[in-house]
């Protein structure tokens, strides 16, 4: 179903770290918004499996295949039992081995435990070839800190080019001062083989106390996650509190901040820090005050938007918008906005094998939304 056409809008929603917001003229790149499937209950992630097929997670603990010709949403049998649904918790990022192809392998991040003790865990399984079930299912990591609430869980899953995988967690909001503490791996990024064991050049693999899994540190809660095409660095966004949502590039070792420096304020208004830079942190390339709550980020690689080429787009939830960055190596050069006439909360956005853009659209009635050049 066609339900709308839409194109670019000029905005000024963020700012780069050390600059005033960049202004664009809008290239009117005309696209259409398809609805591909119906009835998904808070859709999380979008794996992309070929050219008609995608995995997609709901939030509520079910994976799916959705063939995006007919519409239709199979469920997936052989999920963990123990996927702890609760607040922002659930069954979260899915990704496919970069051998899929090959090994069938599927990776998901998922929430477990107690409402007064849980974790984020990356698991994966070995999807059937008629894509009914995924056996073999095994956890080949857990988060080592047992947090309080079903908070900022984190929950995104990308590989690297050497096949080791990225998660991403969060400070499970009451335990923010955890971000600083290497003992543990909240507030964190982390960085797993592809069988779960550690690289043996991560950065604090050979750290006394620290927990060897670490990749970077120092963040609230990262919702997307993404390799730059040419640099190959992973680039992340994270929720700050009231303001003060970033963009960071992905450096090894590297301390983002968390809490000791940020553009935000905390929810009652309070000053969670008086620094929003500092020796020894990272500053984020970009950074959006009010806050946005971006969640899923893809660059964009394809045929059907060759203006888009290398760009990055970050869907947002409380923006109800999907933004577009022309960047150049490590550096946002523009910012637009698309898709707010919409209104709707969008969980992650995904570049199909067919280089169409695919969208969650975050709602107890989700959807999957497709962009489609306009052909005038």
């Amino acid at each position: 179903m066609r339900i709308a056409t839409a194109c670019l809008v000029l905005a000024t929603l963020g700012t780069q770290a050390h600059a005033q917001p960049v202004l664009v003229e809008s290239e009117v790149a005309d696209f259409s918004v398809v609805e591909v499937a119906t009835g998904l209950e808070f859709p999380w992630s979008i794996a992309p499996l070929d050219a008609g097929n995608l995995l997609v997670t709901e939030r509520e603990g079910r994976l799916n295949h959705v063939n995006v010709t007919s519409g239709e949403v199979t469920a997936i049998r052989g999920l963990p039992d123990d996927i702890l649904v609760s607040g922002q918790g659930g069954l979260l990022g899915v990704a496919i081995h970069p051998d899929f192809d090959q090994n069938r392998l599927v990776y998901f991040a998922y929430s477990k435990g107690t409402e007064r003790a849980n974790r984020t865990s990356l698991a994966r399984g070995r999807l059937s070839e008629d894509m009914s079930t995924l056996e073999a299912v095994e956890t080949i990591f857990d988060v080592n800190f047992e947090k309080r609430r079903g908070y900022h869980f984190g929950g995104r899953v990308q590989f690297m080019d050497d096949l080791s995988v990225l998660l991403t967690t969060g400070d499970g909001y009451m335990h923010m001062n955890e971000s600083q503490n290497l003992e543990n791996h909240i507030g964190t990024i982390v960085r797993v083989n592809d069988d779960g064991s550690v690289p043996f050049d991560n950065p604090f693999a050979t750290t006394a106390a620290a927990q060897p899994e670490i990749y970077s540190y120092g963040h609230r809660n990262v919702q997307g996650i993404a390799i730059h095409p040419e640099t190959r660095r992973a680039w992340a966004h994270e929720h700050g509190p009231r303001g003060g949502d970033e963009i960071n590039i992905i450096r090894p070792g590297d301390n983002y901040g968390w809490p000791l420096v940020t553009y935000g304020i905390d929810y009652d208004g309070s000053i969670i820090s008086e620094e929003s830079e500092g020796p020894g942190f990272t500053s984020p390339v970009w950074q959006w005050t009010p806050s946005l709550a971006p969640s899923g980020m893809a660059f964009y690689s394809g045929d059907q938007f060759p203006g888009w080429e290398g760009d990055l787009l970050v869907a947002t939830l409380a923006g109800s918008t999907l933004l577009r960055y022309e960047v150049d190596n490590d550096s946002v050069l523009t910012e637009e906005r698309m898709l707010s006439d919409l209104g709707q909360r969008l969980r992650d956005v995904a570049i199909g094998v067919d280089g169409y853009v695919y969208l969650a659209v975050d709602d107890l009635d989700g959807r999957i939304l497709r962009l489609e050049p306009v052909v005038n």
